[in-house]
Protein backbone atom coordinates (compact mmCIF):
# COMPACT_ATOMS: atom_id res chain seq x y z
CA UNK A 1 0.00 0.00 0.00
CA UNK A 2 3.12 2.08 -0.41
CA UNK A 3 2.66 2.77 -4.14
CA UNK A 4 0.19 4.91 -5.87
CA UNK A 5 -2.61 2.25 -7.16
CA UNK A 6 -2.20 0.16 -3.71
CA UNK A 7 -2.64 3.98 -2.17
CA UNK A 8 -5.46 4.13 -4.60
CA UNK A 9 -7.44 0.98 -3.48
CA UNK A 10 -6.85 1.26 0.08
CA UNK A 11 -8.24 4.21 0.84
CA UNK A 12 -11.09 3.62 -1.09
CA UNK A 13 -11.19 -0.35 0.43
CA UNK A 14 -11.51 1.41 4.26
CA UNK A 15 -14.25 3.46 3.21
CA UNK A 16 -16.43 0.30 3.53
CA UNK A 17 -18.60 -1.33 6.64
CA UNK A 18 -15.55 -2.72 8.62
CA UNK A 19 -12.49 -1.69 6.15
CA UNK A 20 -11.10 0.32 8.71
CA UNK A 21 -10.37 -2.84 11.25
CA UNK A 22 -9.39 -5.01 7.97
CA UNK A 23 -6.05 -3.83 6.87
CA UNK A 24 -2.32 -4.56 7.01
CA UNK A 25 0.48 -4.04 4.77
CA UNK A 26 3.71 -5.64 3.84
CA UNK A 27 5.93 -3.52 3.49
CA UNK A 28 8.46 -4.38 0.09
CA UNK A 29 11.24 -3.03 1.05
CA UNK A 30 12.24 -6.29 4.07
CA UNK A 31 12.96 -4.75 7.46
CA UNK A 32 10.92 -1.45 7.43
CA UNK A 33 7.47 -2.89 8.94
CA UNK A 34 6.41 -0.69 11.97
CA UNK A 35 3.35 -0.01 13.87
CA UNK A 36 1.84 2.53 12.26
CA UNK A 37 2.31 2.27 8.15
CA UNK A 38 -0.38 4.02 5.37
CA UNK A 39 -3.59 5.78 7.02
CA UNK A 40 -2.60 4.40 10.69
CA UNK A 41 -2.41 0.44 9.10
CA UNK A 42 0.01 -1.82 10.50
CA UNK A 43 2.88 -2.74 8.82
CA UNK A 44 4.73 -5.91 8.70
CA UNK A 45 7.75 -7.29 6.95
CA UNK A 46 6.33 -10.33 5.69
CA UNK A 47 3.14 -11.95 5.18
CA UNK A 48 3.48 -14.87 7.55
CA UNK A 49 4.44 -12.38 10.27
CA UNK A 50 1.33 -10.63 9.11
CA UNK A 51 -0.95 -14.00 9.70
CA UNK A 52 1.01 -14.47 13.31
CA UNK A 53 0.64 -11.20 14.18
CA UNK A 54 -2.79 -9.58 13.10
CA UNK A 55 -4.53 -13.34 11.74
CA UNK A 56 -4.19 -12.15 8.17
CA UNK A 57 -5.78 -14.55 6.11
CA UNK A 58 -6.30 -13.10 2.60
CA UNK A 59 -3.51 -11.36 0.54
CA UNK A 60 -4.20 -8.37 -1.82
CA UNK A 61 -1.05 -7.89 -3.98
CA UNK A 62 -0.17 -4.44 -5.65
CA UNK A 63 3.17 -4.88 -7.04
CA UNK A 64 5.26 -4.06 -10.01
CA UNK A 65 4.73 -7.42 -12.54
CA UNK A 66 8.02 -8.35 -12.11
CA UNK A 67 7.36 -9.22 -8.44
CA UNK A 68 4.55 -10.53 -9.28
CA UNK A 69 5.21 -14.17 -8.66
CA UNK A 70 7.32 -13.64 -5.67
CA UNK A 71 4.49 -11.63 -3.77
CA UNK A 72 2.05 -14.74 -4.38
CA UNK A 73 4.39 -17.16 -3.76
CA UNK A 74 5.04 -15.29 -0.59
CA UNK A 75 1.31 -15.48 0.18
CA UNK A 76 1.14 -19.22 -0.49
CA UNK A 77 3.88 -20.13 1.84
CA UNK A 78 2.56 -18.15 4.82
CA UNK A 79 -0.84 -20.58 4.08
CA UNK A 80 -3.55 -17.69 3.91
CA UNK A 81 -7.14 -18.98 2.69
CA UNK A 82 -7.03 -16.82 0.02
Amino acid sequence: MTGKVGQFHTINCKAYANGANCFCGRRFTPNKGGPSGFEDIPVYNSVAEQRRKAGATVSVIYVPPPYAAAAIDEAVEADLDL
